[in-house]
């Protein structure tokens, strides 16, 4: 295969569009790959290589995140950008390939942006801190099933920050969502439930992302397919949080 790649390229408060021819590409590849390649040839050619986030390559760790031709991960749904293969794209194609947008996500060089606001937006209370004692017996506490699969569904979230990219207003509720909803609906999660709802939305907002309009862009972007129900869910919390006067 031919592509031609159109990359952002920044070392510093500004960057731009550089094009890459790249050939003999096989369609088996990852994208990643396509970028290992196109490395090699700028090495050595004695240029700069380009900066990419990757970890596992499995689509699991949520290190890899880019724009390509607009759309947060590329064309197929579902798939991270480790597991985009070069075969869904046509030969000859040309294909921009950007940073997530975002303020809370600074450009750190050319596709690297910092994603710490994730964890900052956790550390506000996407956690347990109710002393538990030890490893209770297998199945001490009855968990409803239909429960459990909602937690299991919200869990699934990588945190690679797609949901932010591909939202128009740079929101990250999706993401806070999943991660007040996968605690916040089984029974350890109970006591801090409504506290980590509020304490979370406020530190999201306060990193400067926006708010959410129902824009349902998140979802579709999602490798994990976090459905936009679980939005609800995080709102409800927080609309019981700031009408009860329980810490829960």
């Amino acid at each position: 295969m031919k592509l031609t790649l159109r990359i952002w390229r920044q070392s510093g408060a500004t960057g731009r569009l550089v094009e890459y021819p790249l050939d003999d590409l096989s369609p088996d590849m990852s994208f990643l790959e396509a970028l290992d390649v196109l490395n090699e040839r700028l090495v050595l050619a004695g240029e700069e290589p380009v900066a990419f986030d990757h970890d596992c390559r499995e689509g699991i760790c949520g290190m890899c995140g880019v724009m390509i031709n607009g759309v947060a991960h590329g064309p197929q749904k579902a798939t991270t950008a480790c597991q985009l293969h070069l075969r869904h794209f046509e030969d000859g194609d040309v294909l921009t390939v950007e940073p997530w947008r975002a303020e809370p996500f600074p450009v750190v060089r050319d596709l690297v942006v910092d994603r710490s606001a994730f964890d900052r937006i956790v550390a506000a209370g996407g956690y347990i801190s109710v002393p538990a004692g030890s490893a209770p017996d297998a199945h001490a506490t009855p968990v409803p099933k239909p429960d459990a699969d909602t937690a299991f569904e919200a869990a699934a979230c990588i945190g690679c920050g797609a949901c932010v990219a591909a939202c128009p207003n740079g929101s990250a509720m999706l993401f806070t969502a999943a991660k007040a909803t996968h605690l916040g609906v089984l029974p350890q999660g109970q006591p801090e439930r409504y506290s980590r709802a509020r304490d979370m939305v406020a530190e999201h907002d306060a990193l400067g992302f926006g708010g959410c309009t129902n824009a349902g862009e998140c979802t579709p972007a999602c490798p994990k397919g976090i459905p936009l129900i679980t939005i609800a869910r995080l709102n409800a919390d927080l609309l019981r949080a700031h009408t009860s006067r329980s810490d829960r």
